[in-house]
């Protein structure tokens, strides 16, 4: 049998880190759990080869003892019938992924020693030289750089079914789908946010795959600094400040139907069902604004709300929110909207309806 340092002289490594993020590689991370939940990629898979504990006294121990010291105490850490667990775990993954990579944080030691225990096991896989810090590294720069080709911003007021709209262009990045966050008040999913760091790594690997089909140009919704707990990146930001602007335009009616649907119908769906939690969700979205709207104006929308959950509960349609729909609009984000639009006056490019702006941007090159 071949030393473990002949194995690690024939294992395949690779530093094709675009080609791995746009390829949507499987990849295996063995970083211990902390380390996953604090930033991953989208395809990523955490399978330790140290847990948490088991980490935190290797790294005592190198501290006070010494690299040949730590890397003993994790051998005997993961060792035995957990060792033989751990491996099975690998193999049983690269069984269901063949064309997967694995990585630690740097594409050291933790990594080398698992593909070494892989290929022992007959199983060679390609480690990623530079680990999840040689990858982040690759998108980071992509934030940075990634935005400096022409771009576009997609305005209108709120429940111009901008997002709708905004993803049938090939240009477009959707930002609150990466945040899973609508970007208002009424804004969070049922599902959690991800990490700042998970959204920039998904907005990221999409940027990069536009650019690597031959999509140099961008369109983004125009958005705050902050994507419910997301901050948006600073450059992209600050590009959103310069580029053109779209002004969708859509008549009033439509955009309270707009925001029945994906408020109220579309959110009850992702409950379930479940009328409570509905309620629930709506009447603490409008918690958010009572200061902005004041105790009484929030006391009356928040008692058309509840109006309109009874009438579902009673077996009546959704039609009910149409009402404190159109109060919030007229009395608090048509507002908002039209102060924070006098600053984009002299950016916007084209105004007009989903086809007229469609066709205008159309006719950019791209």
């Amino acid at each position: 049998m071949k030393s473990a340092h002949e194995l690690a002289l024939n294992l395949p490594l690779t530093q094709d880190y675009e080609q791995l993020l746009v390829g949507d590689v499987p990849m295996l991370d063995l970083r211990a759990p902390i380390e996953f939940s604090e930033g991953a990629f989208p395809l990523a898979t955490n399978l330790p080869l140290m847990s948490d504990d088991e980490r935190a006294q290797v790294g005592t121990c190198f501290k006070n003892r010494g690299q040949d010291a730590a890397i003993a105490l994790g051998h005997s850490l993961v060792a035995g019938e957990l060792r033989e667990q751990r491996l099975q775990a690998w193999l049983n993954w690269l069984a269901l992924h063949p064309t997967g990579v694995i990585y630690c944080f740097r594409g050291g030691l933790r990594s080398q020693t698992v593909q070494q225990w892989l290929a022992e096991a007959g199983r060679p896989v390609t480690r990623v030289d530079g680990g999840y810090k040689a990858l982040r590294q690759r998108l980071i720069t992509e934030l940075e750089q990634g935005f400096e080709q022409p771009g576009f911003v997609l305005s209108g007021l709120t429940g111009s079914g901008k997002t709708d709209w905004l993803n049938r262009s090939p240009l477009s990045l959707d930002l609150e789908g990466f945040a899973h966050h609508r970007g208002s008040s009424f804004g969070h999913w049922a599902e959690p946010q991800p990490k700042p760091i998970d959204f920039e790594n998904r907005l990221a690997i999409a940027r990069l795959k536009q650019r690597r089909a031959g999509v140099e140009s961008w369109l983004v919704e125009d958005e705050s600094a902050m994507i419910g707990r997301c901050p948006l990146p600073k450059r992209l930001y600050a590009r959103m400040q310069q580029v053109p602007v779209l002004l969708l335009e859509v008549p009033f009616e439509q955009r309270v139907r707009q925001i029945q649907h994906d408020y109220v119908d579309t959110m009850l769906t992702r409950f379930n069902g479940d009328i409570s939690r509905l309620s629930e969700y709506l009447q603490d979205s409008l918690k958010r604004l009572y200061k902005r709207l004041g105790d009484r104006d929030w006391r009356q929308l928040s008692q058309q709300m509840t109006d309109a959950i009874n009438q579902q509960l009673l077996g009546y349609d959704s039609d009910g929110h149409q009402e404190w729909i159109s109060e919030l609009l007229n009395r608090y984000y048509d507002p908002i909207y039209t102060r924070h639009q006098a600053s984009k006056e002299e950016r916007i490019a084209v105004r007009g309806n989903e086809d007229e702006l469609a066709h205008w941007l159309a006719k950019q090159p791209v």
